[in-house]
């Protein structure tokens, strides 16, 4: 690694329902971001991609970061196979706590709680709160229409041309390793041009 990139955040669905293929993908991250030496911290759940992922993280000698709400908690959602466990008062809290903790953001399909935790970091790092790369798993294709509607929201100049070069969106488990291997900074300007759609 060229950069000090070691905790990754994950942000996943926790439902264990869903087609084959997007727990295939999450076991893939995770078992190579475990080869690679990177951490994780994720939702803590035993659920869904989330566990998908984390597990095989641990599985190939990385350590896991649980991050839970209080009232998730109480419902029993939780891992007892995580290193470390946090448990947070509400969502939001538990999502400064992630950001707080982590070094980077992997984004795998999930529903509403995924796309609400994406959009606020990349509008954190939009306003200059963080310089952390923030990649998109596209499995699947199940991205390829926000990153559409994204599209749109810049053309239409609801956002700056500039937004492009805040997130990445990845095909492939491999593809989003790379890219999280050889991320360097962007020297974006924080301003109110520079933020400001035109």
């Amino acid at each position: 690694m060229n950069n000090n990139i070691k905790r990754v955040c994950v942000f996943a669905s926790s439902s264990n329902f869903l087609d084959e293929v997007y727990y295939e993908d999450a076991k893939e991250l995770g078992k190579l971001l475990g080869q690679n030496d990177y951490d994780i911290v994720y939702g803590g759940s035993n659920l869904g991609l989330m566990w998908a992922c984390a597990s095989k993280v641990k599985e190939y000698g990385g350590k896991i970061t649980g991050v839970m709400p209080e009232k998730l908690h109480n419902m029993g959602v939780f891992t007892e196979g995580c290193d470390e466990f946090i448990i947070t008062t509400g969502m939001r809290e538990r999502k400064a706590k992630i950001d707080e903790i982590s070094d980077a953001v992997i984004t795998l399909a999930g529903g509403f709680g995924t796309l609400e935790e994406i959009s606020e970091m990349i509008v954190q790092k939009q306003l200059g709160y963080n310089k952390k790369p923030i990649i998109i798993l596209n499995t699947n294709g199940f991205y390829s229409k926000l990153n559409e509607f994204f599209e749109e929201i810049i053309e239409q100049k609801f956002a700056n041309k500039n937004m492009r070069k805040i997130y990445y969106i990845a095909q492939t488990p491999a593809e989003a390793i790379e890219y999280l291997k050889n991320y360097e900074p962007s020297s974006l300007d924080v301003d109110k041009n520079a933020i400001y759609a035109r």
